[in-house]
């Protein structure tokens, strides 16, 4: 009698363990994705805290680069008016008005897990830094009402200016896909750096001393002393990751 050949391994067959192995390594492929920061932050830029990664609200696309242009916080509505960026008590913001300094984009919301884990650190960088003339603008994204925002701000004492941006259209414009997203840009009002994820404090004082001038003897600069972290407010899984935006 002739012995046919093995068709698997014990009760398995070899179709049943072949499909396994394909959901074992689209399995790992996923969680690397999911993982791994979105961009590096380029040369100079600040690096994301160990384990720290965005929040995707989009596809992956090609954003803004040193050097370009800052887009001015304004955009044209569909009846060709412009219309500009306000802050939560409804005043304009505009780069223009800021030339001259260093402004640092703060793109963000309050659901965002990753936004909120950052939150202590850019109340820390606008304390530390503002005596040295730097600007930290947040905008506020996906949000439902400026209250929202505010009533966040307000609990957690932020320092900095905060902007609505109910229309998603600077989101948009700036080609923003994950949260927290940080835009620096010179006192020239080109951008000096992108980084698609929360700022560490290290990373932070060596992409913002560079731009700044020095720091007087106890005035601006890096705290060493970091402040307790805010506890992550909203969970969210693997099947929650990405959040379209408008």
């Amino acid at each position: 009698m002739t012995q046919g050949r093995p068709t698997g391994i014990g009760p398995f067959s070899f179709g049943r363990l072949g499909g396994v192995l394909a959901v074992v390594v689209v399995a790992a492929v996923a969680l690397f994705v999911l993982t791994r920061p979105i961009a590096p932050a380029g040369p100079g830029g600040p690096t994301l805290p160990p384990g720290a990664t965005p929040y995707l609200v989009g596809d992956a696309k090609e954003g803004l680069a040193p050097g370009d242009l800052a887009p001015e916080l304004a955009w044209q509505d569909a009846s060709g008016a412009t219309q500009q960026l306000k802050d939560l008590d409804g005043n304009p913001v505009s780069l223009a008005d800021l030339r001259g300094k260093v402004v640092l984009l703060n793109f963000w919301a309050t659901w965002c897990p990753p936004c909120q884990g950052e939150t202590p650190v850019l109340r820390e960088i606008a304390n530390a830094y503002g005596p040295r003339g730097l600007v930290v603008i947040g905008v506020a994204v996906q949000e439902t009402t400026p209250d929202d925002v505010r009533a966040y701000a307000a609990t957690y004492n932020l320092p900095y200016r905060i902007a609505f941006d109910a229309t998603a259209d600077i989101f948009n414009r700036y080609r923003i896909f994950a949260l927290p997203t940080q835009v620096l840009i010179d006192a020239g009002g080109r951008v000096a750096g992108v980084v698609n994820g929360p700022l560490s404090r290290e990373g932070a004082a060596g992409w913002l001393d560079p731009l700044l001038p020095p720091a007087s003897p106890g005035i601006g600069g890096y705290v060493p002393h970091p402040l307790p972290l805010i506890p992550v407010q909203h969970s969210f899984d693997s099947a929650d990751t990405n959040r379209s935006g408008a």
